[in-house]
């Protein structure tokens, strides 16, 4: 019963912290950190203590399963470079760099004030301790202050991976412990654990996508995706293999996010990212609330400590400053010669602004606690390792977590233009309309009923239009025909409920019959209930015209900014004369799309001079801005 209370107490302080953090507007897992180490200190919280084998097998494989299945592959293999020298290299770096400087605070030092010294194997198993970044926070943190998709791709990258690289560094140095290793056998342990980390991950993979195709039911098919990580980890981490379990899970959850659309069904799609997003809601934010409420036991064990608290000051701070000041050491540098000797991984100079934020976005998470329990109790110091590894993780969620956003503002680096995204969707749901109707075309028979292929295609236009609606200007007097639809089904729907309800009260019907009406209303409602963070349809204030301070002219900000294009094919000119232009231009002032400048005709400046329209759009995809023709300036 107590074991139960105390789940059930865990999982409210969650659901009410993580609330409180939506409310307040601050990252959740810095809240809940803060609450946990206030909670340790209550008389009525029992002493909490973190197994390594709950965190290593019990949270870490679902957290990094969950983060790689929403992964992009194709982002993923574009960045490998930078994701490389960060989760790999990076890593063994902050290693050694901390290991030298706690070696030679807990080793020279203490030794010269007549303290047992700490062994370079311990100094380096806290460096690879501390050396990787969380999973959850960094990306929790930088999705929440909108950085560019591309640091928050590298940032993922890195935390799905170095987890890998820092267990293999940790089991090396408990290993030297017994017998000194050679390059050679730390190589290929290194070797052995990637490789046979991703080859298991690779056929788990193939395995389960295979068993997959043959399951409709949504139940089964999401029942055996929450198995899915924990297979994959125990394949690789048995010792017959001894893989890596964190590089199996990340392969896997890759290859299998990858290929959801071929192997599920859509229900099964569907069950599966709203059971995964409630697993992984509960597992994060356990973690970081858990994270805080060690610090009372770790604190109670560090005075039993022989050494001077002058000198564990001293150690904490300068490893938490080693950990902070290593990694823009290491990727300012490393970045600039890589593409001096590699060529640049994408076109375009380097950001400074995305180093600068890359390099501080460093927060330590549950993996760094779960890891330095690890430490044999016969470790010289393992009290002070362990409030190192407390201090470090606290320290950087606490600092680098909050500072994050102040610092994203400061080097001014632009997250996503909700704009250009409405855009390039409405662009694309058009293409797959075109697509739709063409299959249409092609298998509908003289027996179709043609009112029934009429519906077809106006549902199919209708969607897209809803996506080109949310481009206009938002103008709370002026509802679309999409969001008529919505209203008057909504309103609809309450109705055909009510009267469904009237039913089941009266007893006229079996359950099961009325459980299926009113699931087939769910399922509808559902679909016209936009979700908050997916937002797909009508007008956003999100696409209120941002102009500069003083770089705006009155035609900018007057004029929408984007219109509902006559012709999303291309320019209207060219398809009708059977030219093919360069670039497209949208006129802002009635849809029309034209070639730009570098074209042949010339379309978008003619259509100008006849209309006199003053401002157009960029209609490429990844191109937002806009021109005034009256003052010559770009918005």
């Amino acid at each position: 019963m107590h074991i139960a209370i105390e789940v059930v107490a865990l999982v409210a302080v969650v659901a009410a912290g993580a609330a409180l953090a939506r409310r307040l507007g601050i990252s959740a897992p810095l809240l809940l950190v803060v609450i946990g180490i206030a909670a340790s200190y209550l008389p009525f919280v029992p002493r909490v203590e973190l197994e390594p084998e709950v965190v290593l097998v019990g949270f870490l494989p679902p957290l990094l399963y969950s983060a790689a299945i929403k992964t992009s592959l194709v982002d993923f293999s574009k960045h490998r470079r930078s994701i490389g020298l960060l989760s790999v290299a990076l890593v063994v770096f902050t290693a050694l760099g901390v290991g030298l400087v706690a070696y030679w605070l807990l080793g020279v030092v203490a030794e010269s004030q007549g303290q047992e010294p700490l062994p370079f194997w311990a100094a380096f198993a806290i460096g690879a301790v501390v050396a990787p970044p969380d999973a959850v926070a960094a990306t929790a943190i930088a999705k929440r202050v909108g950085l560019p998709r591309r640091v928050v791709t590298i940032l993922e990258g890195e935390s799905l991976l170095n987890d890998a690289t820092a267990l293999v560094c940790l089991r090396t140095a408990i290993a030297a412990a017994v017998v000194a290793p050679t390059v050679l056998d730390v190589s290929l342990d290194f070797i052995r654990a990637a490789g046979g980390g991703v080859a298991i991950g690779l056929l788990v993979a193939f395995a389960l996508a295979k068993v997959r195709r043959r399951f409709t039911d949504p139940v089964l098919d999401t029942t055996l995706s929450l198995t899915a990580p924990f297979i994959a980890y125990i394949a690789a981490e048995n010792h017959y293999v001894h893989a890596s379990g964190v590089l199996a899970v990340v392969v896997t959850g890759l290859l299998l996010g990858h290929k959801a659309p071929i192997i599920q069904s859509a229900k099964s799609r569907m069950s599966e990212r709203t059971n995964w997003r409630t697993f992984q809601f509960l597992l994060e934010n356990t973690v970081f609330l858990l994270i805080g409420l060690q610090t009372r036991w770790i604190l109670d064990d560090l005075s039993e400590s022989p050494l001077p608290g002058w000198l564990i000051a001293v150690t904490t701070i300068a490893v938490y400053l080693a950990v902070v000041l290593l990694r823009p050491i290491w990727i300012i540098p490393t970045t600039m010669l890589s593409r001096r000797v590699l060529g640049p991984s994408r076109p375009g100079p380097v950001s400074w602004g995305a180093l600068i934020v890359v390099s501080w976005a460093g927060m330590r998470g549950v993996v760094t606690l779960a890891a330095v329990f690890t430490l044999p109790e016969s470790t010289p110091h393992r009290e002070v390792l362990v409030f190192i590894a407390l201090a470090v993780t606290a320290g950087t969620l606490l600092v680098q977590g909050s500072t994050l956003p102040w610092v994203v503002r400061k080097v001014r680096l632009p997250g996503p233009d909700p704009a250009e995204d409405a855009l390039q969707e409405a662009a694309v749901l058009q293409g797959a309309h075109r697509a739709a109707i063409e299959k249409l075309d092609e298998i509908a028979g003289p027996d179709d009923p043609p009112e029934v292929l009429n519906i077809l295609r106006q549902r199919g236009e209708a969607r897209a239009q809803a996506a080109w609606e949310r481009l206009g200007r938002p103008e709370t007097e002026y509802e679309t025909p999409s969001e008529a639809y919505r209203r008057l089904r909504i309103a609809m729907l309450g109705a055909e409920r009510e009267h469904i309800l009237k039913v089941r009260d009266a007893g006229l019907v079996a359950d099961e019959v009325l459980q299926r009406a009113q699931i087939a209303l769910d399922i509808e409602e559902s679909i016209l209930d936009r979700d908050e963070d997916d937002d797909v349809g009508g007008q956003s204030d999100d696409l209120r015209i941002k102009m500069p301070p003083g770089g705006a002219c009155t035609h900018l900000e007057q004029t929408p900014l984007v219109r509902t294009p006559n012709t999303p094919d291309g320019c209207e000119e060219c398809l009708a004369e059977g030219i093919t232009w360069v670039h497209l231009r949208l006129c802002l002032g009635c849809g029309h799309v034209g070639c730009c400048d570098s074209s042949v005709m010339k379309h978008a400046s003619k259509h100008y001079e006849e209309t006199k329209h003053p401002v157009m759009r960029s209609f490429e995809p990844g191109e937002n801005w806009r021109w005034c023709f009256v003052d010559e300036k770009l918005g």
